[in-house]
C-alpha cells in the first residue's frame, strides 16, 4: 500500500485511478494522467504518489521515476499556487523574454523552479511556450498571457501574490490554480475548454493574407 495518504485521500485516489485505467487498452499507457492526478493532490509528484502510480499500474517504481523525472511539467517538490513560466528560447529571447525573466527573478526574490515564502507563485524558465506569434510570452498554469514585457510580467505576479483576479490572453476567463490544471491533464475536464479565445490576430495573419489574395492549397497531384 502506498503509504501517507489518508483513508478518504486514498479512496479518492482509487476511484479516479481506476476511470483514468479504464480509458486505457493496456494499464501501464495511462502512467502519464495518473502522475497528473497524483501531482493534482499535492501539487507536485511525491515518493508515495510514484508509489501509488507504481500499485495502481502493476509497475516497479523505478519504472514510475524514470517517466515522472524525465518531463519537465510534473514536479518534484511543491510549486506555487500559481506556477508562472516564462519563455527563454530564441525568439521570445531576443524579444525580451531573457529581460523579462531576469528582472522577474530579482522582483520576486526566487529562481527556476523556486517558488515565493507565500507559496502563492513559482516562477520557471521555458525552453518554448509554441505560441512564437505572440513573443514574449509567459505562461501560468499553462494559460497564456502574450506580449509581455518586465513591467506587465511583475504587475501580474504582484496581482496574483496579492490575490486579484488575472485573465488569461487566450483560454478561459478564470485562472485556475496548479492542483487544478493537472487535474485537467488527468483527463478530469473543468468545462473551460470552450471559454475564451482560442486564436488571436497574429496565429490568424497568414490566413487573412491568403483569402485576400485568392490563394489556396496546391491540388493534390495524381500519384499515378
Amino acid at each position: 500500500m502506498s503509504r501517507g495518504f489518508s483513508p478518504e485521500t486514498r479512496e479518492r485516489l482509487e476511484r479516479d485511478a481506476k476511470e483514468i485505467i479504464g480509458r486505457y487498452p493496456k494499464p501501464r499507457s495511462a502512467l502519464l494522467p495518473l502522475l497528473h492526478l497524483v501531482q493534482a493532490e499535492e501539487g507536485y509528484v511525491s515518493d508515495r504518489g510514484e508509489e501509488f502510480c507504481a500499485e495502481m499500474l502493476g509497475l516497479a517504481k523505478a519504472e514510475v521515476v524514470g517517466v515522472s523525472t524525465f518531463y519537465t511539467m510534473y514536479k518534484r517538490k511543491p510549486v506555487g499556487e500559481y506556477h508562472v513560466g516564462v519563455c527563454i528560447n530564441t525568439l521570445c529571447a531576443v524579444m525580451g523574454g531573457d529581460q523579462i525573466w531576469d528582472e522577474l527573478s530579482e522582483h520576486t526574490g526566487v529562481g527556476h523552479d523556486e517558488s515565493t515564502p507565500d507559496g502563492k507563485v513559482s516562477l520557471e524558465r521555458i525552453e518554448c511556450n509554441a505560441a512564437c506569434d505572440f513573443a514574449p510570452v509567459m505562461m501560468v498554469n499553462w494559460e497564456f498571457f502574450d506580449n509581455q514585457d518586465p513591467a506587465s510580467a511583475k504587475q501580474l505576479v504582484d496581482d496574483l501574490r496579492a490575490g486579484k483576479q488575472v485573465t488569461p490572453t487566450r483560454g478561459p476567463k478564470r485562472l485556475c490554480t496548479f492542483k487544478e490544471a493537472s487535474r485537467v491533464l488527468a483527463g478530469f475536464p473543468d468545462d473551460l475548454a470552450g471559454d475564451g479565445p482560442a486564436a488571436g490576430a497574429p496565429s490568424l495573419e497568414g490566413l487573412r493574407i491568403a483569402k485576400e489574395n485568392g490563394w489556396t492549397a496546391p491540388a493534390k497531384e495524381d500519384s499515378e
